[in-house]
């Protein structure tokens, strides 16, 4: 398990609770008082720490390198049910946007999600979760084929942003992403969306438009992340802390604005500390929305979808 730098007074008092136990399996002392008396305060720590983030340390944990990605998500709560498919049918496949047919609890949906790799060949092969024109493209072939079928759409978003490469733009990026979000809106099925990572940009607006839209506690969604936010206006990476507060970019802030649906709680110190929890939660969520939709008409749901968006953020005429 790796540890944050604010995650430190844990890892001390864990590695002392390992000590403890070793001492008391290798000698005859009884170390049961002195065990009970650190998990105790163990769990008082925890508690204390998570239980008061700052913005920034919430973007720290939504990177965490043992947090679940998309796949995880997926392979966990549609098990063998899920097919993945690929192809965008016109340049390649994107190995950063995952797409397939899954089942979670008898119910079919259409899964589609960026993926992170876990270490460095994944991470290229994946190219960080970072989608190119054909990525978007592929998503939205999967999306229609799902309509076609009245089968609903399931995005997960995890991506630092949608990949800012020449030949990214060359293939008309802007585009792609634009069509996916027109499309989204007028799209004849149900579309859940969870947020288990990082949701930057444009990146995670190109599979985000949904009937309900769910955010994981510690994750972020911004339309720019701390660092670049603080690069454009302190010409430095070093005020991150600063520009991630003033996003407001947490999922209590989501709510608070109503972008966001509602919040999936996560286990004490992170998905990555309980991932069955985790994956039991998601799928209780994606359930519940899901069953809040199933029974509108299409009009209904398109109507409810686009009043929904347009009454977004302030406006003076």
């Amino acid at each position: 398990m790796e540890y944050l730098d604010f995650e430190l007074p844990i890892k001390e008092l864990e590695d002392q609770l390992d000590k403890c136990q070793i001492i008391g399996q290798e000698s005859n002392v009884d170390v049961t008082d002195t065990c009970i008396q650190i998990n105790k305060k163990l769990v008082e720590t925890k508690r204390k720490i998570y239980k008061n983030l700052t913005a920034w340390q919430r973007v720290q944990l939504s990177r965490h390198p043992d947090r679940p990605y998309t796949l995880d998500h997926v392979n966990a709560i549609c098990g063998d049910t899920f097919l993945e498919l690929h192809g965008d049918r016109g340049f390649k496949d994107d190995k950063a946007m995952i797409g397939g047919l899954g089942k979670i609890d008898g119910q079919s949906f259409m899964i589609i999600g960026q993926q992170k790799g876990y270490n460095t060949k994944t991470r290229q092969y994946r190219n960080f979760g970072m989608a190119n024109p054909e990525g978007y493209r592929k998503a939205l072939r999967l999306m229609k084929m799902a309509e076609k079928f009245g089968i609903p759409v399931l995005s997960f978003i995890d991506t630092p942003g949608a990949f800012p490469g020449i030949e990214a733009e060359e293939r008309g990026q802007g585009e792609a992403i634009a069509r996916n979000i027109f499309e989204m809106i007028r799209l004849k099925v149900p579309i859940i969306v969870v947020i288990v990572g990082e949701g930057a940009s444009g990146g995670a607006l190109g599979i985000g438009v949904g009937d309900k839209v769910y955010m994981l506690e510690n994750t972020w969604y911004s339309v720019i992340s701390p660092e670049s936010c603080s690069s454009i206006l302190w010409k430095s990476w070093d005020y991150k802390e600063q520009a991630a507060e003033a996003l407001k970019l947490t999922s209590s802030d989501m709510k608070k604005q109503k972008l966001v649906d509602d919040i999936i709680p996560e286990p004490l110190g992170g998905a990555h500390f309980d991932r069955e929890t985790t994956f039991k939660t998601v799928a209780q969520y994606i359930m519940k929305g899901y069953n809040e939709l199933k029974d509108l008409s299409t009009q209904e749901l398109v109507a409810q979808r686009m009043d929904k968006y347009s009454k977004m953020g302030e406006f003076k005429e």
